[in-house]
This record gives structure tokens, sequence and C-alpha cells, in this order.
């Protein structure tokens, strides 16, 4: 078995939305890291980085 990964920067307030959307798609949360690099460090706009993961069959 093989895994995809995919990378999205979200802001933190939309995070936990997100995460559950790509859940329905069959996606993990494999890491998540807070950008620093951002300018606004608020709950609601600090950039956050989601790594997803999920199982991909080889063909």
């Amino acid at each position: 078995m093989q895994k995809e990964y995919k990378i999205l920067e979200v802001k933190l307030g939309e995070a936990e939305a997100k995460m559950n959307d790509m859940a329905k798609h069959g996606w993990e949360v494999a890491s998540t890291a807070v950008y620093l690099g951002g300018m606004a460090h608020t709950k609601a706009g600090t950039p956050l980085l989601i790594t997803f993961a999920k199982d991909i069959t080889e063909e």
C-alpha cells in the first residue's frame, strides 16, 4: 500500500472545518505546524500548515 500526501495552508480559525471536510474524502491529518512566517498571529488568522495523508492503491 502506498500513501499520498497533501499540504494545505489554512487560517487557524478555519482549521477544524478543513480537517473535517478532508476526512469526508478519506484524508487523515498526518501533522500540523504553525507557520510563524505569517503576518497575522491571532486565533482566527494565524497560518497553519496541515499535512494530510491517505492510502492509495497501486495500479
